[in-house]
């Protein structure tokens, strides 16, 4: 069911945690369009009994308030008030596709709470130098990305229409999608395993308004307010090389900018892979602790 977490101007989010309670704690973000019930497949915990896992929907999904005009950063306030909540102290963060930048937000903003920081499948600010931030990329991204920029109405408008016709079908954004998965994509979206988690979130994302997934595209596609070189706790920057819907380049500009992180580049990888990675990116984040120590 989650428990609600009051924020300190008011607002509400939802939140989950599940696995082992003394086990290592593990914030999960969710990617875009997303929830807190999206952020991994159902065995996790019973596959890694040593781990604790909580995860909450951003402002805007699900069962959280919605904060107008949001800043990837202001998501590091937000987990704060979650983990406060959950009586977790220090934690590490995985953030999945959407969930990366925030995931580095917690990291730059939140260095006496986060012990390592994991960004799967994720993009890179607009103001990348260098970075040719649409090459590569699906045009249904290019698309939504630049009407947040140049038409934040307009925007809105599309993907309201978007969400309504998905709460009506839930498959229906799988199927839209699958016109721009890569042939390394296509057999995980149809595992069951997998399509019953992306149904499930988007049902849980979507389910009253669709606000969720105008504010995640609006601030990405704005200045974050944060400098992800400011990163200093370890970080491990996770991308298939066979992924446009996050163009493996942007993960690439920010190893470059993160002082020592650990870059990983899967050859034979889409963007959905990073639904398989998890239990290596776990066992990294079990090698910081160990070393940690």
């Amino acid at each position: 069911m989650g428990k609600h977490v009051r924020t300190d101007d008011g607002r509400l989010l939802l939140a989950e945690e599940w696995g082992n309670p003394s086990g290592t704690p593990v914030l999960l973000l969710h990617g875009t369009p997303g929830s807190r019930l999206g952020t991994a497949l159902p065995d996790l915990a019973d596959r890694h009994p040593d781990f604790r896992f909580f995860a909450y929907d951003r402002p805007g999904y699900g069962g959280s308030d919605r904060l107008p005009g949001r800043r990837v950063a202001d998501a590091a306030r937000d987990a704060a008030a979650v983990a406060d909540a959950l009586e977790v102290g220090r934690f590490a963060v995985v953030g999945r596709s959407g969930g990366g930048p925030h995931a580095l937000a917690l990291a730059a903003l939140l260095p006496d709470r986060v012990r390592a920081v994991a960004a799967l499948v994720g993009i890179a600010p607009p103001d990348a130098a260098g970075l040719d931030w649409f090459a590569g990329m699906t045009p249904f991204n290019v698309r939504e990305y630049g009407l947040a920029t140049e038409s934040p109405e307009l925007l809105d408008a599309d993907l309201a229409a978007r969400a309504a016709d998905i709460r009506r079908d839930p498959e229906r954004l799988i199927e839209d999608l699958r016109a721009e998965l890569s042939d390394h994509d296509l057999p995980i979206v149809s595992d069951p395993a997998v399509r019953a988690v992306l149904l499930r979130t988007y049902r849980e994302a979507l389910g009253a308004s669709h606000h969720g997934w105008t504010d995640d595209c609006l601030a990405f596609a704005r200045p974050w307010g944060f400098d992800v070189s400011a990163v200093a706790v370890p970080a491990l920057l996770w991308h298939g090389l066979d992924d446009a819907f996050s163009p493996p380049d942007h993960t690439r500009w920010l190893a470059g900018r993160i002082p020592g992180a650990t870059l990983v580049l899967e050859p034979d990888a889409g963007h959905f892979a990073a639904q398989y990675a998890l239990p290596a990116v776990l066992g990294w984040i079990r090698a910081q602790e160990a070393g940690g120590r």
